[in-house]
């Protein structure tokens, strides 16, 4: 999903992208490896789709970034570096050109060119495809926001192959971050002669043609997924890993388990409220970092009660985070009240006047709102999260909170994560746990769970005063303009009470001491298998 470079002002400077190869897993001196060269992790669900142009969830992304490969990446540490692309350049504010390398190949032995980058970003943006993420990634480029709606035709969008290694890609404002917006790989080539001859059916074992270091091997729904290296990777020689198997145990209890019996190398969460024990059980297996990532709780503002703004704010004022961050999920998780996050760049975190109110002061003015509102005490609400002991807790303590402080009663609704995604798009939901993890470190990736045509606005709210600031400063090549204007943008969205913030999140987990390549330096918590290898032991 994503980054670390900053939006750099421009005037008609030119930005020379790295010329060096992406070389895969660093394995520092004196490290010997294991003969066995195998992984087993879980990814925490079951993936709604192997299409990068589809794939929306956590899990989904982490597979695609193995079997396939954009024009840049992101490396263990989170650092850009070339993919497909060896080297680029910003020729003018909104013109990037990418030069391709001439070994990439497809996993048939293909050569991966610049016209399939054209079809697979073409596809991408095509409604035909119903991508979630094409009004996230489609705006950025020229006429993308018209062809997502439907206005214009594909092939007016602002990608263009200049010769058979070469690729142009126009913007629609100044986008300093792209060779980091383009690690995503709804952002990859796609393999046109075998999308049109399976169809849906591409993504299926034996069927798929894909450009990463890993090719799909093993596809059972519900059981795991397994991936096997790619021989015709250009850079297969330094790729490590051979066979890396994906588990998508939603349950932690249950993860952890596999993990203590040797069936799982890799835990994708702890549970709730576990941290410290198994920090004290296995000290050299625990790995933790804050993220770039949201825990939140949509609003549907379609919803007869939902829909007042005093309801909303009733509900947000009285979920006290402080007490939820130390005593319910208790890993270090920092309390949130804003859609932009600590170190995400582009804008500043934004806060409620409220926050340094005393409780009682915040509940009796929830309750007045609530009053003005016209909703009684006793009035029912309705809770969906995916099944997961961990959101499970957290939705306790809210339904707990709204109980105690508002006499408000919950209902709770647990589904499969793939459910909860249809019914949060579809806003066929009252409030629905939620989370964001950024694809790439700007503001704006944040800003579109707020904006209003966004795809990834489950919550259906709009603010055009906000939306119309954003698009002001994407239009500036002034950072420091940029970022004033961003967060005004968020501070005016947030105001309406588009969203309940919670926790920003960290990745509490256990990963066995021998797989090397792992780092807690990596804010958005992609990782590749080829930049990881197993230790001897």
């Amino acid at each position: 999903m994503q980054h670390t470079s900053p939006f750099k002002a421009l005037a008609i400077t030119l930005a020379i992208g790295l010329a060096c190869t992406s070389m895969a897993a660093t394995i520092p001196p004196g490290v010997k490896l294991h003969d066995k060269q195998e992984l087993v992790r879980n990814l925490g669900s079951e993936p709604e789709s192997l299409d990068p142009a589809i794939a929306e969830s956590v899990g989904a992304n982490e597979i695609s970034r193995d079997l396939f490969e954009g024009l840049t990446a992101t490396d263990a540490s989170n650092k850009v570096v070339p993919g497909v692309a060896e080297s680029w350049k910003q020729t003018n504010e909104t013109t990037w050109v990418f030069k391709l390398r001439k070994d990439a190949k497809w996993s048939n032995g293909d050569p991966v060119t610049a016209d399939d980058f054209v079809y697979g970003i073409q596809r991408f943006v095509n409604p035909k495809t119903a991508s979630p993420y094409a009004s996230v990634y489609g705006v950025f480029f020229v006429n993308g926001a018209d062809i997502v709606a439907g206005k214009k035709p594909v092939t007016e969008l602002g990608v263009k192959a200049l010769d058979k290694y070469t690729l142009e890609l126009k913007t629609a404002f100044p986008v300093g971050f792209l060779p980091e917006l383009v690690v995503n790989t709804q952002l990859a080539p796609a393999h046109k002669a075998t999308i049109e001859k399976f169809g849906k059916d591409w993504t299926k074992p034996g069927n798929m043609v894909s450009n990463g270091a890993y090719t799909l091997n093993t596809w059972v729904v519900n059981s795991k997924i397994i991936e096997t290296k790619n021989p015709h990777y250009w850079d297969a020689k330094n790729v490590q890993l051979t066979k890396v198997t994906f588990l998508p145990v939603e349950d932690h209890t249950a993860d952890v388990k596999l993990y203590e019996s040797g069936e799982n190398e890799w835990v994708y969460q702890l549970p709730a409220s576990s941290y410290e024990k198994y920090k004290a059980q296995y000290p050299k297996e625990i790995r933790n970092n804050t993220t770039l990532g949201l825990r939140y709780y949509s609003f549907n503002h379609t919803d007869p009660l939902l829909k007042d703004v005093r309801v909303r704010k009733a509900l947000s004022m009285v979920i006290d985070r402080d007490t939820l961050s130390q005593k319910v999920t208790a890993d270090g998780q920092p309390p949130a009240y804003s859609v932009i996050v600590q170190g995400l760049k582009g804008a500043n975190v934004t806060t409620y006047d409220w926050v340094k109110w005393p409780m009682d002061k915040r509940v009796a003015e929830a309750k007045k709102l609530l009053s003005e509102a016209g909703v009684p005490s006793g009035t029912k609400l309705k809770f969906s999260y995916n099944t997961d002991d961990y959101h499970k807790k957290m939705a306790i303590f809210a339904a707990s909170e709204w109980k105690t402080k508002l006499g408000l009663d919950t209902e709770l609704e647990a589904m499969e994560f793939k459910v909860l995604l249809k019914k949060r798009h579809d806003a066929e939901y009252q409030i629905a746990r939620n989370g964001w993890l950024a694809d790439y470190n700007d503001a704006t990736n944040f800003l579109t769970l707020i904006q209003c045509d966004s795809d990834q606005n489950d919550n259906k709210s709009c603010n055009k005063k906000a939306d119309a600031l954003i698009e002001q400063g994407n239009k500036t090549t002034d950072a420091k303009k940029r970022t004033e204007l961003l967060t005004q943008a968020a501070q005016i969205a947030m105001e309406d009470y588009p969203m309940l913030p919670l926790l920003q999140y960290t990745v509490p987990r256990l990963v066995k001491p021998y797989v090397g390549g792992y780092s807690t330096e990596n804010g958005t918590d992609h990782f590749r298998a080829k930049d990881l290898y197993i230790i001897k032991h």
